[in-house]
């Protein structure tokens, strides 16, 4: 051991005194040398332990228990990934979960390289940035999306994606609160109900948790919930066009629900994620309808417009108007949420998100968008072929599918079995799903083709 300590202060000593003399900071390679060694480098080795297992004293969160299974689009990927073990020469096209394929346009792309490079220089270096979002990009934001809405850059707060706000969300809204969702809808809405302690258990018998309040979405009602059966919620998610059916609110449907969120005491948490797919007069924002700013939260995401799926960046906009039963402003709140629990979205994605928002930006968004709808007219034009009801695909980047008297489970694995295609069965949105199949139009346009192909040798 004096052995090491004397070699070290020798080390150490002559470092010291080299970078004296230089007034400049190197690194240098210091060899160590340890008795019974023949290199410099000390191995630490775990001894084994010789017990079998070990337990703390924390109970483990009750409503975590309360999940069904694993979140819909893990399963479904695990799935794949035995199918693939059982047919390892298989060519798999994944038309299942909602991943964009396409890549981000050269436009985008190359301010995020600037702005990664800028990094690397004292000049452009830049650390933490304000948690809610860089002031330029919330102040775009609300010009592009909210101008003739009379939203404000302060009212939106910039994250790294709409699936994580919906989060914060339910973090901002605690646990004593109660909550209606469209039956069928995007699983985070409902899990992450789940996990924060809103519901009861799980009624395999109706396939839905307690103390949620299930809005019935079918073709027979177009895909718009009869409001006078829904209950009084503290919350209510809402999306459209929504995901997984495809179906845009009207702008008399959303008025209907902006007036039963007011008339209930209600706050709407509107999810606008897929806006820039509707074609038609739907409203793309929840605040062009009268009165929303006093109910409703909007979250949104360039996830699907620009290819940020693994960016991540989006964004949630909260009226000041918006208030809670004692008055007291809900974006106050969400800001403290913000500023605990987050940092803010990367330097690098904002960059990326600016430079979506500029007019060659936006363009290119676009061209996205389109790409990705002609996906979804061949997918429809195949199922229509072949006598099947479809449904969304004009407003969305989702083809809804129906299969009249059989498990959407069932035919999603005869699907993948028979084709190599994967798809999405829709009771994983909710029971109302049951028979439904969603077809994603995020693809390869090749891929896109010969998923078509294979669809028509099975149902011809």
């Amino acid at each position: 051991m004096a052995h090491i300590q004397q070699s070290l202060s020798t080390s150490i000593s002559s470092s010291t005194s080299t970078l004296m003399d230089q007034h400049k900071l190197r690194l240098r390679s210091q060899n160590v040398s340890l008795p019974g060694k023949t290199g410099g480098i000390v191995r630490c080795v775990a001894t084994p332990s010789t017990e079998t297992s070990s337990k703390t004293k924390v109970s483990r969160n009750e409503n975590l228990a309360k999940l069904q299974a694993g979140y819909l689009f893990p399963e479904i990927a695990r799935r794949r990934s035995a199918h693939m073990l059982k047919h390892p020469d298989a060519q798999i096209i994944s038309l299942g979960i909602g991943d964009t394929t396409e890549p981000i346009p050269e436009f985008i792309s190359s301010a995020m390289a600037q702005r990664a490079h800028d990094l690397s220089t004292l000049k452009g270096y830049s650390g933490y940035g304000a948690e809610q979002g860089e002031k330029q990009l919330r102040a775009s934001i609300a010009s592009t999306f909210y101008a003739n809405v009379g939203i404000e850059e302060d009212e939106i707060f910039v994250s790294d994606g709409a699936k994580s706000d919906i989060s914060r969300l339910q973090v901002l809204f605690g646990s004593n609160v109660t909550m209606a969702v469209q039956d069928p809808s995007y699983p985070a809405y409902v899990d992450s109900s789940v996990i924060m302690g809103q519901t009861g258990q799980f009624q395999k018998d109706v396939e839905k948790y307690g103390s949620i309040a299930y809005m019935r979405c079918t073709p027979e009602n177009g895909f718009f919930p009869d409001l006078s059966s829904v209950p009084r919620t503290d919350i209510i998610f809402f999306c459209s066009p929504n995901n997984p059916t495809g179906a845009a609110a009207s702008r008399e449907q959303l008025t209907k629900l902006v007036h039963f969120a007011k008339n209930n005491g209600s706050i709407l948490v509107y999810d606008s994620a897929y806006a820039m797919y509707i074609c038609d007069d739907s409203p793309k924002s929840i605040f062009e309808i009268p009165g929303a700013k006093e109910v409703a939260i909007e979250v949104s995401s360039f996830s699907k417009y620009a290819g940020f799926t693994g960016v991540r960046l989006g964004w949630t906009a909260i009226p000041k108007a918006l208030l809670y039963s004692d008055g007291f402003p809900v974006a106050k709140d969400f800001n403290r949420i913000v500023c605990t629990s987050f940092n803010g979205a990367s330097n690098i994605a904002q960059a990326g998100g600016l430079a979506c928002l500029s007019p060659d930006g936006f363009k290119a968004m676009k061209n996205v968008v389109s790409f990705y709808k002609e996906n979804t007219e061949i997918i429809m034009e195949t199922f229509k072929s072949l006598g099947y009801k479809v449904y969304g695909g004009k407003n969305a980047p989702y083809v809804w599918v129906h299969f009249p008297g059989r498990s959407s489970w069932e035919v999603f694995s005869e699907i993948l079995e028979k084709t190599h295609v994967v798809t999405t069965p829709g009771s994983g949105f909710g029971p109302g799903g049951e028979g439904f199949v969603r077809v994603s139009a995020f693809g390869h346009r090749d891929n896109v083709v010969e998923a078509c192909r294979r669809f028509k040798e099975l149902y011809k």
